[in-house]
């Protein structure tokens, strides 16, 4: 089981780790358009989240946690991988209604409707972005969800970061213009770099 302090303390190493990369993350944006701001609009959004974040104390649940990070990267959106983030976090969120700690099917759960929302959220979604990365990371979720052998939540937080890594390593065979470049895509690198 995951705690909401764990949770927490996750998500400000994600915002920690995000920060600490974004000009990485900044030189490999060349979609939608080669403006190199991609890791600086992350970096933004859920640095949002860890500043309220750092004011839970005591042993907040992960749906407290969930829930005030999802209003921060709401309102601190910067951009379009700003908002998708936002968004991903957003579903997740709504996975961990009502709940103190999270197993590893919570996790598996919440990541599935933090994708689902993010779609839908987008117009037409293009294939090779963090879309991709975090969508393949929640279908392998799934896969080990339904495993018989059961996996503890922090297994599944490090199978989730597995596929996604993989999934970005794929981004340039989804969309030539990442190929064309030599790049991964710049939203999946940063998506990689928060679960990290």
């Amino acid at each position: 089981m995951i705690k909401g302090s764990q949770l927490r303390d996750a998500f400000i190493s994600g915002a920690n780790r995000i920060s600490n990369c974004r000009q990485q993350v900044d030189a490999l944006n060349v979609f939608p358009v080669p403006d190199g701001d991609t890791g600086t609009n992350m970096s933004m959004t859920i640095n949002a989240a860890k500043r309220e974040l750092e004011l839970l104390k005591d042993e907040p649940t992960v749906e407290q946690v969930s829930k005030k990070a999802a209003s921060a990267l709401l309102r601190g959106a910067r951009g379009n991988s700003g908002v998708i983030l936002s968004l991903l976090f957003r579903g997740f969120s709504k996975g961990l209604e009502g709940k103190e700690t999270a197993d590893a099917k919570d996790l598996a759960n919440a990541l599935g409707l933090g994708v689902s929302a993010a779609y839908k959220a987008v117009m037409k979604p293009t294939e090779g972005t963090i879309l991709t990365v975090a969508r393949l990371a929640s279908e392998h979720a799934q896969q080990v969800a339904q495993q018989e052998e059961e996996v503890t939540a922090v297994q599944m937080w490090k199978e989730i970061l597995s596929a996604a890594e993989d999934a970005l390593a794929q981004t340039p065979e989804m969309l030539p213009v990442l190929k064309k470049a030599g790049v991964v895509d710049a939203g999946g690198q940063g998506f990689v770099e928060i679960w990290k």
